[in-house]
C-alpha cells in the first residue's frame, strides 16, 4: 500500500514555496526533527545512568540516534518509508522529563489533577505545540507540522488516558490536545496503532534492552559472570516475569535465557581492554541483528512480500523473541535501576522535580522561559498554568534541572 496524499497531509497547509521540489514530505519531517531544540536537550538527559555519570554510557540522544539507525533499516526492510520511521524513532522520547522515567513519575502525580503526565503524550504535545516552526492562521502555535503519517508513527500509546485496549498507564495524549490527535487519526481504528509506530516501539525495545546491558558491563555495574549465574539469574527471571513480560510463563523466560546463554554472544568477562570492548560490541551487534531480522521474517510469513506501511500490516514479534529482549531488559533494571545505590538517588531526583515545580509556581512571570511565560500569561484556568509549568519542568536537562534546583535554594 504506497502513501496516499492523507498520508502526507499536515496540519497547517503551507506556502507551495517552502517546498523544495526534490525533497520528499517525509524528508521534511525528519529534518524538523533533527534540528529541533527538543533533540538537542536530549543530550543531557538520562537514559540509565545520568548525563556525566560515564563517558561510555548512553543519554537520550544517543539512544534515540541508535534506535533510529535500528528502524530506519528494519522499516525499509518491510517496505516503509524510511524516513517515517527514522523521524517517529528520532522523535519517541523527546517528551521524556530530567531523570527518565523518574522524572515522569514524579510529574505524573504533580499532575494528577490535570490528567498527568506521561511522556508519549508530552511528546505529541511538543511536536504539535511547543516547538516552534508552523503557526495557524489565529497565531497559535502548530510546533514542527509533521505529515500525518510521521505524527502517526511517533504515536506509540494511540489513546487517551484510561482509554487504551488493554490494561496499562500509558496513554500517548492529553485532553487539551485532542484535537490534533483526532486530525492525525483520520481514518485510523480506534486503539490500533500503525506499522510504523510498531516498527519504532520494536527497535526502541531492542535498541535499550540489548545497550543498556552494555552500558552496564562497560561502566562496571554488572560483572558479566552473573549472567552465567543460576543463582543470580533467578532473580532477573522474577523482574522480567514481573515487570516486562507478565503474560509468559517464568519456563518461556528462562528457556529465553537458556537460548541467549547458548547463543555464545553474552560475554563471559570483562576487563575494560580494547579486545574486551570488541566482544562487547559484538555482542550489541549480534543480539540487535537476531531481534530484528525474527521479527522481520515472521511480519513476511503472516503478510508476504511488497511493501507494508501504515495500516496494511501488523508488526509480528514472536514469544521467544519477546521473551528474550524481556530477559536483557530485566538484567539492566536488576543490576543498575533498582540496586539501594541508584534508589537512594531516584528520590533525591524526585525531590529535585517536585522542588522546581513549586519555585516556577512561586515566580512563573520571572522564571519561565519566554515561549511558556507567553503560554502562562495566556491560560485562562489554573489548570491551564499548572500544565504550562509542567512543560516548562518537563523541557529541562539533568544538567540545567539540577542547577536551578541548587540556585534557587532547593
Amino acid at each position: 500500500m504506497a502513501y496516499t496524499e492523507l498520508d502526507r497531509e499536515r496540519w497547517v497547509a503551507e506556502d507551495p514555496a517552502h517546498k523544495r521540489a526534490d525533497r520528499d514530505d517525509f524528508a521534511r519531517d525528519r529534518a524538523r526533527v533533527v534540528h529541533s531544540a527538543g533533540l538537542r536537550r536530549l543530550a543531557a538527559k538520562t537514559q540509565v545512568l545520568a548525563p556525566g555519570h560515564d563517558d561510555f554510557v548512553r543519554n537520550r540522544l544517543t539512544h534515540s540516534l541508535e534506535v533510529a539507525q535500528i528502524g530506519r533499516e528494519f522499516g525499509a526492510a518491510l517496505g516503509c518509508s524510511a524516513d517515517v520511521v527514522d523521524t517517529a524513532c528520532l522523535s519517541h522520547d523527546l517528551g521524556h522529563p530530567p531523570f527518565g522515567h523518574n522524572g515522569e513519575t514524579a510529574l505524573d502525580e504533580i499532575a494528577s489533577r490535570i490528567g498527568g503526565f506521561e511522556g508519549n503524550a508530552q511528546t505529541l504535545r511538543l511536536l504539535t505545540r511547543l516547538e516552534a516552526k508552523r503557526a495557524h492562521p489565529d497565531g497559535t502555535s502548530a510546533g514542527l507540522n509533521l505529515t500525518r503519517a510521521s505524527l502517526d508513527a511517533t504515536t506509540k500509546y494511540p489513546w487517551a488516558r484510561g482509554e487504551g485496549p488493554y490494561e496499562t498507564n500509558k496513554f500517548g495524549v492529553y485532553s487539551s490536545d485532542l484535537s490534533v490527535f483526532h486530525w492525525l487519526r483520520d481514518g485510523a481504528a480506534p486503539g490500533v496503532r500503525c506499522l510504523e509506530a510498531e516498527v519504532m516501539d520494536w527497535s526502541d525495545d531492542v535498541a535499550y534492552s540489548v545497550h543498556d546491558v552494555e552500558d552496564a558491563i562497560a561502566s562496571g555495574w554488572l560483572d558479566p559472570r552473573v549472567l552465567h549465574s543460576a543463582t543470580d539469574m533467578s532473580a532477573v527471571l522474577d523482574v522480567a516475569g514481573r515487570t516486562y513480560a507478565p503474560d509468559l510463563a517464568r519456563d518461556a523466560l528462562g528457556a529465553a535465557l537458556e537460548r541467549l546463554l547458548a547463543s555464545g554472544v553474552l560475554p563471559a568477562a570483562y576487563d575494560g581492554s580494547r579486545g574486551a570492548l570488541a566482544a562487547l560490541k559484538d555482542m550489541t551487534s549480534r543480539l540487535i541483528g537476531r531481534f530484528v531480522l525474527v521479527v522481520e521474517l515472521a511480519t513476511r510469513e503472516r503478510h508476504g512480500p511488497g511493501d507494508l506501511t501504515r495500516f496494511g500490516a501488523d508488526l509480528v514479534i514472536p514469544d521467544e523473541a519477546r521473551a528474550e529482549c524481556s530477559v536483557l531488559k530485566a538484567v539492566a533494571n536488576h543490576f543498575v535501576m533498582t540496586t539501594d545505590e541508584r534508589l537512594g538517588i531516584l528520590s533525591g531526583q524526585r525531590d529535585v522535580v517536585r522542588a522546581l515545580v513549586e519555585a516556577y509556581a512561586a515566580q512563573p512571570e520571572s522564571r519561565l522561559d519566554a515561549d511558556l511565560r507567553l503560554d502562562f500569561l495566556a491560560a485562562g484556568t489554573d489548570d491551564e498554568r499548572l500544565r504550562v509549568i509542567v512543560d516548562q519542568v518537563a523541557s529541562l536537562t539533568d544538567v540545567r534541572a539540577l542547577a536551578l534546583h541548587r540556585q534557587w535554594g532547593g
